[in-house]
């Protein structure tokens, strides 16, 4: 049996490379997968689940709905950057939504799912950001908005977001040690997995005396044209890394 997990594509129409990598990627290896988990950022923005005009909006829920009739139970963890994704959207892909932290077990080990976002605990403007958007009053009344006002006011957050970026260091925008330990504790010292840091790692965390692994995924890349990705596959008891081209 093989478990897959992934995050951080950001697949726009804009990097058609690396959309092409995620769809070699699903039309081959995840076929080999009892289950796909996707933790966040699948998409580079979300404006909601009304957005049908997007080509690569329908063609990836198709594609994704494939791979599931094929027997691949698809499970989706929204980010930072497509938390607006909703029923619609997992109805025609036949995923399910995780909620977050949502707690697994591989075998008899227990595996704690995040995306990631939100260990970074030392961002605090971003943490308070987080916590508003979040939230069902926000999320509902943001949706209530045409959708040509939903995109034009996400392209100027994504702007706003990297100029932020630029003025912090690259600790500020990583896991906080402590929030990472708390976690963990809460959910019994589990072994956690998750994305959003673009810092792919594996970690030894000792937390109250038990040492548990925290795995960070890769995010994927396209730059001048050639785009690549990468899996993190659970098989036989054990994780692996997979590149993908």
């Amino acid at each position: 049996m093989q478990v897959h997990f992934i995050s951080d594509l950001h697949l726009t129409v804009d990097r058609p490379a690396l959309t092409a990598v995620f769809e070699r990627y699903l039309a081959g290896p995840a076929r080999n997968a009892e289950a796909l988990y996707i933790l966040g950022d699948l998409y580079e923005y979300w404006a909601g689940d009304d957005d049908h005009d997007d080509p690569l909006n329908g063609a990836l829920a198709a594609q994704l709905a494939t791979l599931a009739e094929g027997g691949t139970r698809i499970h989706f963890m929204p980010g930072n950057r497509d938390f607006l994704i909703g029923a619609d959207f997992a109805h025609r892909a036949h995923l399910e939504i995780l909620s977050e932290p949502s707690l697994i077990h591989l075998g008899t080990q227990a595996v704690l799912l995040c995306h990631g976002d939100s260990l970074c605990t030392d961002d605090v403007a971003y943490q308070a950001f987080r916590g508003q958007v979040r939230t069902q009053a926000y999320q509902a009344q943001f949706l209530s908005q045409p959708l040509a006002a939903r995109k034009q006011f996400i392209a100027g957050i994504r702007q706003k977001s990297e100029a932020a970026k630029a003025g912090k260091s690259a600790e500020i925008m990583d896991a906080n040690e402590e929030a990472v330990a708390a976690l963990l504790r809460g959910h019994g010292y589990p072994c956690l997995i998750h994305g959003h840091t673009h810092r792919p790692a594996r970690h030894q965390v000792s937390v109250d005396g038990h040492t548990c692994e925290r795995w960070v995924l890769a995010d994927w890349k396209e730059n001048a044209g050639k785009a690549s990705g990468e899996v993190l596959i659970w098989a036989d008891g054990m994780f692996s890394r997979q590149t993908l081209e």
